[in-house]
């Protein structure tokens, strides 16, 4: 379980890396300024969130609570869905893909996973201090 959260953890920082390397670059002449915050909006949230999950597994050395472990996974699938989407969203023209535009109520979806995701840490870690 901890190998899968930190994997998640580290492809999480290398996509934000790479992907943000490519919006700075290539997708600067390409995208609106709006379309470009966007897509570094996305590209920072799969940073802080990799190194979340990165934080979440030494955090588990000492709290051993279930819900860290729920909260981890809420955190993947919420940054997957709150960035993959902005990232398809804004590229779509450049995919080519305009149904992509259907993926809109996906990113408040994942966003909303995201929270649900740090209020179970936030559970977990005080039922630990409860417990103390």
């Amino acid at each position: 379980m901890q190998k899968r959260i930190l994997l998640q953890g580290v492809v999480f920082t290398i996509l934000a890396v790479i992907l943000g390397a490519f919006g700075a670059h290539a997708l600067k002449a390409v995208l609106t300024d709006q379309q470009l915050e966007s897509y570094h909006t996305a590209t920072r949230y799969l940073m802080y969130h990799g190194l979340a999950l990165l934080i979440l597994i030494a955090i588990q050395q000492y709290i051993k609570q279930q819900l860290l472990n729920i909260g981890a996974h809420l955190i993947f699938w919420g940054t997957l869905l709150f960035s993959g989407s902005i990232i398809l969203l804004v590229c779509r023209n450049l995919l080519g893909i305009d149904m992509l535009k259907i993926l809109g109520p996906v990113t408040p979806l994942g966003g909303s996973i995201l929270i649900i995701g740090w209020i179970c840490i936030l559970i977990g870690i005080l039922k630990k201090q409860a417990n103390d």
